[in-house]
């Protein structure tokens, strides 16, 4: 529609998406029918980072809105999968987001980032950098903390990271859905770190990762997870959170889906995993209480901008009520 109303739209399609190749293929066409530039991917790469920018002339100028995302554009997963938006005006994050896109169209050569990363150019590097400042500032006798969430986790470096984060003293707690080719628990290799996978009403899918940094925390959302295909072979983003509610929130979401006790299963040293023992009426069981904090969320945003009918009154003519 955008399209159509003469706004330039340019649209980033992935062919090659599971289970998805024909009706992608459909959309592109009609996005093409109704006038929108349409880009198939990078040749060799698989194109799976989400994201969205609104480039508007305001009367204080041009300003960019981003969108990043750990889920596709979806309406039908939307529904199914458990994910992550965040929308910003931030300038920088929005400057990122402008060149993201002029890289993908091939307006300009890949370049470094301000602020977000991007695999295949930087992405494992930069986490390896952020354990690694963790595991140091441990040895230094320094808090250290690392949170992760995400659906799969099989790189090797990063896992070799991780437990040396653990000897360490690195407190590292992870979330991980499906496959974990690192085994929590072992004596002198990975003791500090505990994974739990939780399996409910929802499919979980979003990536999320939380370093504790000395105190001061920086969180970032993902559309990649910890594997060679994501890191090497796809087109993929790291975006920080920097906005200290935004932040926060994630944080809070990461604390209780490692606390989940009723859907949480916990991963053990041999591979199996211990199944929660606690009811729901005895435990905390994440999903639910994610739901119930969004249900009230939308419940206390419509009770506080209900719609107002407010007249324009001739000038010079006193407003009194009847």
């Amino acid at each position: 529609r955008a399209a159509e109303l003469g706004k330039h739209v340019t649209v980033i399609v992935e062919i090659k998406a599971r289970f998805d190749e024909a009706r992608n293929i459909e959309w592109a066409r009609s996005l093409e029918q109704a006038g929108v530039q349409v880009i198939y991917g990078i040749r060799g790469l698989k194109t799976h980072a989400k994201v969205c920018l609104i480039v508007r002339r305001e009367p204080g100028g041009i300003r960019r809105y981003a969108h990043f995302g750990t889920g596709n554009y979806n309406e039908n997963t939307a529904r199914l999968y458990t994910d992550i938006s965040y929308l910003t005006s931030d300038a920088e994050l929005g400057a990122d987001a402008a060149t993201f896109f002029n890289t993908i169209t091939g307006y300009t050569q890949p370049r470094r980032f301000e602020l977000i990363e991007a695999a295949p150019l930087g992405l494992r590097d930069r986490l390896l950098e952020l354990i690694a400042a963790e595991t140091e500032r441990k040895r230094q006798g320094q808090p250290a903390r690392i949170l992760a969430k995400m659906n799969s986790l099989v790189d090797p470096k990063l896992i070799k990271a991780l437990y040396e984060a653990s000897s360490a003293g690195v407190d590292i707690r992870l979330n991980i859905r499906g496959i974990c080719c690192l085994r929590p628990g072992v004596p002198g290799l990975s003791e500090r770190i505990t994974v739990v996978s939780i399996v409910d009403r929802f499919l979980e899918h979003s990536r999320v990762f939380h370093f504790h940094q000395g105190g001061v925390g920086r969180t970032f959302i993902s559309s990649a997870d910890w594997m060679p295909r994501n890191l090497d072979r796809r087109v993929e983003l790291m975006v920080p959170i920097d906005e200290p509610a935004a932040a926060e929130r994630l944080v809070q979401m990461l604390e209780h889906c490692l606390a989940d006790q009723v859907k949480g299963r916990r991963l053990l040293d041999h591979g199996g995993f211990a199944q929660p023992t606690l009811d729901e009426s005895l435990g905390s069981r994440s999903q639910q209480l994610l739901y119930d904090e969004a249900c009230e969320t939308i419940r206390i945003s419509e009770e506080t901008h209900r719609t107002g009918f407010v007249p324009h009154w001739a000038p010079g003519r006193e407003t009194t009520e009847p």
